[in-house]
């Protein structure tokens, strides 16, 4: 049986944005046609609301995997992140990230998930997540914009990293 994967993106937040790369790849990987995937794509780009949601979904679908992305406009990789911290508390994933991103050309880890809602979200529900009876295996990962010389390698790498993390 194949495993049921929800997949989150942002909406734009910036003025100069046309896109958000995040729903950028998420609209790649719709047209790709597989029912294996959920998709929760556009969330807000705020504190409060995209965690609720992204939790209310989880709950309400109970998938195998969550991978929530963000936008990276600096990177020009796939960042799977590490940790999430607010504060003083930070939270690390218990995936093994090195083994999901081996031999990948356009992946790398991130051991900073920034400082706006993309590491808020992360946080929050990394939190829900291990207060979960039947937790699902859980990843944020940052986007960089998408252009013809990378979008099919970053698509390729997002997709080989899906199929890893269901194996897991």
């Amino acid at each position: 049986m194949r495993k049921q994967t929800l997949l989150t993106s942002f909406a734009t937040w910036m003025p100069h944005q046309r896109s958000n790369s995040s729903d950028d790849l998420l609209g790649r990987i719709e047209e790709t046609g597989r029912r294996s995937f959920h998709f929760l794509r556009r969330l807000p780009v705020d504190f409060q609301l995209a965690p609720k949601l992204v939790i209310a979904k989880l709950d309400e679908l109970q998938p195998d995997v969550l991978i929530c992305c963000g936008m990276a406009e600096e990177r020009d990789k796939l960042s799977l992140e590490s940790t999430a911290s607010v504060g003083d508390e930070q939270i690390k994933t218990d995936l093994p990230i090195d083994k999901l991103i081996a031999g990948l050309a356009a992946t790398q880890i991130s051991h900073d998930a920034g400082r706006f809602v993309c590491n808020h979200l992360y946080f929050e529900v990394l939190r829900h997540v291990r207060e979960q009876e039947r937790a699902p295996h859980f990843l944020f990962i940052h986007v960089p914009v998408l252009n013809d010389e990378n979008a099919t390698m970053i698509t390729d790498d997002f997709l080989e990293i899906t199929e890893r993390l269901s194996a897991i």
